[in-house]
């Protein structure tokens, strides 16, 4: 991808970080210089490199590196805090972290006795550990289509997050099927502020790289600032969460809404009536769809072919099934688990790292069972639904219910506790724990907040707390999470932004 289209665009703007422009010839060169350097100090083939960075220009170098030379990257969402940064160290066995300065003391909570690292480099850190120049170009691997390119890692539910296998031609398809559905030719501009940590974000790079569209990348979303933002970019193209929308609606109008070039958004999540509002005030259409890591984006229609209420349909080269909860295909109209597959080798997720028996059971029988329950029309249109099982969607990024319960159960005052989503008024979820204390064992939910905020990404603290005497079980003793959901919050819940507790960002 990088070498083609180095030669068929040259000195073509490709992509814009801050005040770093670069060419499509400058992408394959940043790829070879820093894969260079990788090598240098003893990067080879499969090995993984860590990085905990936000949306900067070595981020994607990096990547490409790795890309370059058959290495795996492995990004790590910011938020992370010491103990999922030192699982998933030590579940990817990486060799090396890339980390930014200010990062650097999330790293106290980390046991690095357990892990395979062999350095950390950081950029505005320590000045003998800083993050090396790039070096001699070095000449790009002959690396197979299934092998991986990155491992990301997504939430999980009933155990901590996975770490998702991502080859080499799972990130061409993720490309070209955005294209396709974007309509994107080499006139665009893509715009995000999505973070680069996750696939939405590096998959607007390879939209850009295969169409010859340009890409401006921002640091971080504000809504104060997104309209202005896409009117000095030039942006044709936007991502959005379904998030984002709500809460740029909420902000007060502004000529500068209708001051840009944007003809189209992708915005999965929305719903329908905020994306009527959206249009009419904005003069952006919102482009529905469905992906994840672990497959692609394979479920949408291109914006005049859309149907109000549905995800699209499943596309050229993919299948789909909706099934119940033995694995047999439902009839039109009835609601199931989306299971999905892909004609094409290594078109989706090659599986889950270091985690074979997690791997066969979301592809048991030759699907993936994505947890998703939809309903798909007579035409073949899908309708979302929600999740069947306890992984939670808050602003974009996906919370292991696992991980959050751990957190709470590390607590001395807490015997008993459970974590499941309940709706936001934003589209998406809010997080809720319901708290059973250790006898004689008073606990303050300022507290809880205050013992939360250096052990877990900010986006996955609870904002819902409630204090019962008993959690709901079945006869056997299983937790009856589906009840607590039903539930959600009552006149004696806790609410974090009701209260007027404001989380302290690490």
């Amino acid at each position: 991808m990088l070498t083609v289209q180095a030669e068929r665009h040259g000195d073509r703007p490709l992509l814009t970080i801050g005040t770093t422009t670069w060419t499509f010839r400058d992408a394959a060169n940043a790829a070879a210089r820093r894969a260079g350097m990788l090598a240098a100090a003893g990067i080879g083939p499969g090995d993984r490199v860590a990085l905990l960075l936000g949306n900067r220009i070595e981020l994607l170098e990096l990547v490409l590196a790795c890309g370059w030379m058959g290495a795996i990257a492995v990004p790590i969402n910011t938020a992370a805090m010491g103990p999922q940064i030192g699982y998933y160290l030590e579940n990817s066995g990486a060799k090396v972290l890339v980390i930014e300065g200010d990062l650097l003391g999330r790293l106290d909570q980390v046991d690095k006795s357990r892990l395979a690292l062999e350095r950390i480099w950081t950029i505005g850190g320590l000045p003998n550990a800083e993050l090396p120049t790039p070096g001699e170009a070095i000449p790009a691997a002959a690396v197979k289509p299934g092998e991986s390119l990155a491992i990301l890692y997504t939430s999980g539910t009933t155990g901590p997050s996975k770490g998702v296998m991502c080859p080499h031609t799972h990130y061409y398809w993720w490309g070209a099927n955005s294209v396709e559905l974007l309509e994107i030719t080499a006139d665009d501009v893509l715009c995000t502020s999505l973070p680069l940590f996750h696939i939405n974000a590096l998959s607007s790079f390879a939209q850009a790289l295969l169409s010859g569209a340009r890409m401006v990348l921002l640091e971080r979303f504000s809504a104060s600032a997104f309209w202005t933002a896409m009117g000095k970019s030039g942006a044709t193209v936007a991502y959005l969460l379904g998030a984002m929308v709500p809460i740029l609606l909420a902000q007060p109008r502004s000529a500068a809404e209708r001051s840009h070039r944007l003809r189209l958004a992708l915005g999965p999540g929305v719903p329908p009536d905020m994306i009527t509002q959206f249009v009419e005030r904005t003069g952006v259409r919102i482009l529905e769809g469905y992906a994840s890591t672990e497959t692609n984006f394979i479920i949408g229609a291109k914006i005049g072919e859309q149907v109000p209420g549905t995800i699209g349909r499943i596309r050229p080269g993919y299948h789909a099934r909706v099934v119940d909860e033995d694995d047999f295909e439902v009839p039109p109209g009835a609601a199931g688990e989306l299971l999905l597959r892909a004609d094409e080798p290594f078109a989706f997720a090659a599986g889950y790292f270091g985690m074979p028996e997690k791997t066969v059971e979301a592809w048991r029988n030759l699907w993936f069972h994505t947890g998703d329950r939809v309903v798909r029309d007579a035409e073949g249109n899908f309708r979302f639904l929600d999740r069947l099982k306890d992984a939670i969607r808050r602003r974009g990024e996906n919370i292991s219910s696992y991980e959050v319960e751990q957190v709470l159960l590390s607590h001395p005052d807490i015997e008993v506790a459970a974590v499941f989503p309940v709706r936001s008024e934003l589209a998406e979820d809010e997080v809720m724990a319901a708290i059973v204390t250790k006898a004689g064992c008073r606990l303050e939910p300022a507290a809880l907040m205050a013992f939360c905020e250096p052990r877990l990404p900010y986006f996955a603290i609870p904002r819902f707390l409630d204090f019962v005497a008993e959690l709901p079980r079945t006869e056997n003793g299983k937790l009856q999470k589906f009840k607590l959901r039903e539930r959600g919050p009552g006149a004696r819940t806790w609410d974090r932004e009701a209260a007027g507790h404001v989380l302290k960002r690490r």
